[in-house]
């Protein structure tokens, strides 16, 4: 058996097995009781493809529930014939071609393509079989990545279809052999990710980049190892995690939580953020994940699911009577985004009756978990430039909490952590006790776009106004990253929605404060369902999909899409020379005076920047002048500016 396959071998043993022998052989692998169904599917795809025989070329090779990279699932056949890999995906006793069923089938394609070394160079064709449809769709076109637009058949023509596609492909025969060992370097997002790790695949498994991105496995095992040290030694820690956009600090957190996530574990860990959209996708995520894996029902599975990860806020107001929290090691995501004194403390003392609550919440955050008499372990994950809320401490209010209150706790962190991205002029630590710098506690490289390393990079120089930078590094992204820019909204709808196959995803994303985008149709203050938007199908007006409803940076921080349209605003406009900062209050736009308020804005554009894992198309306006709050003044020179950036013009 191939280690990717329930069953392997040459086009031409196949046709001499008999179909009792292939379904044997294919049943025995199988890890899950068989139904009836199943065995009739296998069935009715080995005679269809006993046909095969009718090929001029018998050399082929032939697999059966071949292991799909990323997706963790399997698909029903894979041909490699003449220099080609058809996925054959079969639907046994379907009269028409779902597009549900096409979304899949090429969706196997793709990841095939993207995440499996030896077919990044390869031509790949997805091939969807109803049984007992009657008519088919037998052209072929590839798209540049080499990968076809899916085929239509339905099974009686499918020796005649592999042959004339091979034929009009007319591609390099390769080893069969050597292409189903090479090997997988999955990129999934953080909710595949998730899904996976709650699932107990190891964050090795899933977190391989083009890059070879060895850190996260790295990472976690010195997280786990640490942990165990602190509980043997009786010690207090905290260790502060950084990284790039996108490098996984999210998934070290959840790798940490899931593998103690038993409430008797004496290392029981909880995953906690305060970013609310994160935290409700992610809990349903894993909730309709477990309750079709187990059989449980989706109530269930939530409960459980709830309490891997939780709210930041639930697990700080759970603590408000001074009680000891059940938990031992406590991992915070976003750590930066935590409050300062005076936001936490007007929140708690008119929302939560604390009169007299006066601490960040840092500072109670790391009273709280001070309670345990013996030992105690923080995971704070930090990212770089991502404050987007008022109030939010960033990393200062962590280190003046260790400082002024619990100098006592150990503290882990690598040297970027005293990087200006990651802390303002001024703040050390040279007043900490026990500084322990580790390399391996920072995640330097971006897996969010396996396309694209240097997106990160190229955002930064792009809201910094840096024009020279972030063309040098744009011009190292074509062709792996596409950047675009329109001024008309219909054409970069257009433009997503070719770009995007199979079940990939799409969204329209917007500052917060893009308030007159609502003339062109974009409304940023609607009512926002997070579940609905990243979850739901691609026939759900309500889903991401459908380029209706638009999220902003604290909808989508920490998440991701494939393909992103985000519309721009005057809030962040460019005037020539630099960027400007503008609020829009009442009927009105207004200059941001403070620099704390300026920060949030550039961060609001970092994060809507950073969001897309394949490419993205940025819509400026045009404004208008009968209309004094969308003058075109507003947005002519963020237009050419983003030009200058190295964004393309949509003609």
């Amino acid at each position: 058996m191939s280690n990717r396959a329930f069953f392997s071998s040459t086009l031409s043993d196949f046709l001499n097995l008999s179909a009792e022998e292939i379904i044997g052989r294919i049943a025995k692998h199988h890890t899950q009781s068989i139904e009836h169904t199943q065995t009739f599917a296998w069935t009715e795809q080995v005679n269809a493809l006993k046909e095969l025989e009718q090929l001029n070329n018998t050399d082929g090779h032939i697999y059966f529930e071949f292991l799909i990279p990323r997706m963790g699932k399997r698909a029903d056949v894979i041909l490699v014939h003449r220099g080609v890999i058809f996925v054959l995906e079969f639907k046994v006793g379907s009269a028409d071609f779902y597009q549900a069923d096409i979304r899949q089938c090429h969706g196997y394609a793709l990841d095939l393509k993207n995440f499996h070394k030896g077919s990044h160079n390869k031509h790949i064709v997805p091939v969807l079989v109803s049984t007992k449809a009657k008519s088919n769709k037998a052209l072929c076109q590839y798209d540049n990545d080499q990968v076809a637009n899916p085929l239509e058949s339905n099974g009686s023509n499918l020796a005649r279809l592999i042959e004339d596609t091979a034929s009009l492909t007319n591609a390099a025969s390769f080893d069969a052999y050597e292409w189903e060992k090479s090997g997988y370097l999955p990129t999934p997002t953080i909710i595949e990710a998730a899904q996976a790790l709650y699932g107990n695949h190891k964050v090795e498994d899933i977190s391989k980049s083009e890059a070879g991105n060895k850190n996260l496995s790295v990472t976690s095992e010195q997280l786990l190892d640490l942990i165990h040290q602190a509980r043997l030694n009786k010690k207090k820690v905290i260790c502060f995690v950084t990284g790039v956009p996108g490098a996984g600090k999210t998934l070290v957190g959840l790798n940490i939580a899931n593998q103690h996530s038993n409430t008797e574990d004496n290392e029981y860990s909880v995953f906690l953020s305060g970013n609310g959209p994160l935290v409700t996708v992610l809990q349903e995520a894993l909730a309709i994940d477990k309750s079709k894996r187990e059989s449980t029902t989706k109530a269930e599975a939530r409960r459980q699911t709830s309490q891997f990860i939780q709210n930041i806020h639930r697990f700080r107001d759970e603590a408000l009577d001074g009680s000891v929290p059940p938990e031992k090691v406590a991992i915070f995501d976003e750590a930066q985004r935590a409050w300062n004194a005076q936001q936490a403390s007007k929140f708690m003392q008119s929302k939560r009756n604390q009169p007299h609550f006066n601490k960040s919440e840092p500072e109670f955050l790391i009273e709280v978990m001070d309670r345990h008499k013996d030992w105690a372990f923080i995971i704070a994950l930090i990212g770089g430039g991502q404050e987007i809320n008022t109030g939010e401490a960033g990393l200062a209010g962590w280190l003046d909490a260790l400082k002024n209150q619990f100098s006592y706790w150990d503290v882990y962190c690598s040297d970027k952590l005293l990087s200006g991205e990651y802390v303002s002029e001024g703040i050390n630590l040279d007043n900490i006790c026990e500084i322990n710098k580790l390399k391996s506690l920072h995640l330097s490289t971006s897996m969010r776009s396996f396309r694209a390393e240097a997106l990160s990079s190229f955002v930064h120089h792009v809201v910094a106004g840096d024009a020279t930078n972030a063309l040098a590094i744009s011009k190292t992204l074509r062709g792996n990253f596409p950047l675009f820019i329109t001024r008309d909204l219909k054409s970069a709808k257009q433009w997503v929605r070719h770009k995007s196959r199979a079940n990939e995803s799409k969204g329209i994303l917007a500052s917060s404060n893009g308030i007159r985008l609502k003339a062109e149709g974009i409304f940023v203050k609607n009512r926002f369902d997070p579940v609905a938007w990243f979850l739901n199908g691609h026939d759900d007006i309500r889903a991401c999909h459908f380029l209706e409803e638009v999220a902003t940076e604290f909808d989508v921080q920490g998440l991701e899409l494939d393909w992103c349209l985000v519309a721009w605003d005057a809030d962040y406009r460019h005037n020539g020379k630099r960027f400007e900062h503008w609020k829009f209050k009442g009927t009105k736009w207004q200059r941001r005076r403070s620099e704390e308020d300026k920060k949030y804005l550039e961060n609001a554009y970092r994060v809507l920047l950073t969001r897309a894992r394949q490419g993205m198309v940025v819509f400026i306006p045009k404004g208008s002048e009968d209309d004094c709050t969308r003058l075109q003044e507003f947005y002519d020179e963020t237009y050419s500016y983003l030009v200058s950036c190295g964004f393309q013009t949509i003609i």
